[in-house]
């Protein structure tokens, strides 16, 4: 018998769970699903949330962030080194920090709103926040008659 691992469906979505869009990501091949740059989804809270990518050898305006309704977008450009000669440059013996373009989308729920990002030592910290409408957070209902109900029975 053949098990599921459930965790690609979990994996890029935040603050909410929809089917749908879970099992597409599920079905598509996980080939085709980007490694690059490693990243950690945080809860802090109830409605607060941070996304963390490992982004070494990235400045600040090598990094572009958009969300766009439920979608969440971090893309990452290196400009071409120029190739110039000269004894004031050091030749690079191995490249071993992987500077390349890479893209990486996450599926956010409407009420999930982006309210800052930095980096820090080489990692790129997106905070988002959950904000849910008051009329539709959970509420309590008393159970007892309405005044309908009572003038019909008088």
């Amino acid at each position: 018998m053949r098990t599921f691992d459930i965790s690609p469906l979990l994996r890029n979505t935040v603050g909410f769970d929809r089917f749908d869009r879970l099992f597409d990501v599920a079905l598509s091949n996980a080939a085709d699903t980007p490694a690059f740059p490693a990243y950690d989804i945080v809860r802090n809270g109830d409605d607060n949330y941070r996304v963390t990518l490992a982004v070494a050898g990235y400045d600040e305006q090598d990094i572009e962030i958009t969300q766009e309704g439920g979608n969440l977008t971090i893309a990452g450009r290196i400009a071409p080194e120029a190739e110039t000669e000269g004894e004031d440059k050091p030749a690079i013996l191995h490249r071993g920090i992987a500077r390349r373009a890479f893209t990486r989308r996450f599926q956010l729920a409407d009420t999930v709103k982006v309210t800052g990002a930095q980096m820090v030592n080489g990692l790129l910290h997106v905070d988002l926040v959950n904000e849910i409408p008051e009329a539709h957070k959970p509420r309590q209902i008393t159970i007892g008659k309405t005044e309908k109900a009572l003038s019909q029975a008088a």
